[in-house]
């Protein structure tokens, strides 16, 4: 939600039952092979969903080998989703970002790690403040040694907890880029009132508790 819904429309939010991810275009998705991006120029791809994508692109990109950050949408079963459709919950798609890394610095494994890290793992259809099936947690796998480490953290996590952990875990279709607007969002608009108050505060808990060693310095 980047804004202040009035408490009724709240209530509403909250009943409405969500549909997106249990029609059968939108199982063919999660039933799909996945499409493994290969190597450009030595540079990796990943794909996360974790909420709004204004945090989770700021969060990726303080850390090290990591050399950009780009907000878009996937999951869903139609095609070129817009901010706009992709906020009715209709689409299947999640607000997502692309990461463009060096493997020989970072591993999918440490991106795997700062995903958890940086949400509430048992949040189910949004994080913070955001709710609905376009901020849920989805987590992309092109392979099946990605899928593996993913499962596998979510197993330790949930024993950790002992608790359920709500990311979903999809094969990696393929990655819509979002309106030019929402790129690099939380750099241009720092005192936006949603960045000031949401995302900076879940950037700074993230580096506050995520290893040093893995960070950039003054990011």
């Amino acid at each position: 939600m980047k804004h202040i819904l009035p408490l009724l429309a709240i209530t509403l939010l909250f009943s409405c039952q969500n549909t997106a991810q249990v029609n059968k275009k939108q199982q063919a998705i999660i039933n799909a092979e996945p499409v493994e991006v290969p190597l450009k120029n030595g540079k990796a791809h990943a794909y996360f969903a974790s909420g709004c994508f204004w945090c989770v692109e700021a969060i990726y990109e303080s850390v090290k080998g990591v050399d950009e950050s780009i907000s878009g949408y996937a999951g869903g079963h139609t095609k070129n989703p817009t901010y706009e459709s992709s906020n009715t919950g209709r689409t299947g798609h999640a607000e997502a970002v692309e990461i463009i890394y060096d493997p020989k610095v970072v591993s999918f494994k440490t991106l795997v790690d700062v995903y958890f890290a940086s949400q509430n793992v048992t949040q189910v259809n949004g994080q913070g403040p955001d709710r609905g099936s376009q901020y849920r947690s989805i987590i992309f796998y092109q392979n099946d040694e990605q899928k593996q480490i993913i499962l596998k953290k979510k197993e330790d996590l949930a024993k950790q907890l002992n608790a359920k952990i709500a990311a979903e875990v999809y094969p990696f279709q393929k990655f819509w880029v979002a309106e030019d607007y929402h790129q690099n969002y939380e750099k241009l608009h720092p005192n936006h009132p949603y960045i000031k108050n949401v995302s900076i505060p879940r950037l700074n808990r993230f580096k506050a508790n995520f290893p040093k060693e893995f960070l950039k310095e003054n990011h």
